[in-house]
């Protein structure tokens, strides 16, 4: 199986903020999922594990199973991936959560086509009073 490189981690915020804001925001049961393009060559995840989730044992067990999602179903090509691990993630079996990860990243293909879009990143979300 491959590592999880350094290579592979979203680590700035700007890198975050620019996911949330021109990405694709995909929610599922068990984690919220945005996706944007980076203009690199490879995926990137990042991991967005808030306090709301429960303290710092059950945070770093979430981030885990993130990474090894990420891990084993790398998304081809320049995505920045950013999960927000949902509560209800931490009890699901493994195998409900890859299914889910690949339909959240599977969605977000579909969701382009249907539109007529083949390539180019998203379009842009305008937020009120930002």
């Amino acid at each position: 199986m491959p590592r999880f490189r350094a290579d592979e981690h979203i680590r700035t915020r700007e890198d975050f903020e620019r996911t949330y804001q021109t990405g694709r925001k995909i929610p599922g049961r068990l984690m919220l999922m945005f996706i944007g393009d980076n203009g690199l060559d490879r995926a990137r995840l990042g991991i967005a594990a808030t306090r709301k989730i429960g303290g710092a044992v059950i945070r770093n067990r979430a981030k885990r199973l993130a990474r090894e999602l990420f891990r084993h179903h790398t998304p081809t090509g320049g995505l920045d991936v950013v999960i927000v691990p949902r509560r209800e993630m931490l009890d699901a079996p493994y195998d409900t959560l890859e299914a889910e990860f690949r339909a959240l990243l599977d969605r977000r293909h579909e969701r382009r086509r249907a539109r007529g879009v083949t390539a180019g990143p998203a379009r842009p979300r305008v937020h009120p009073g930002v």
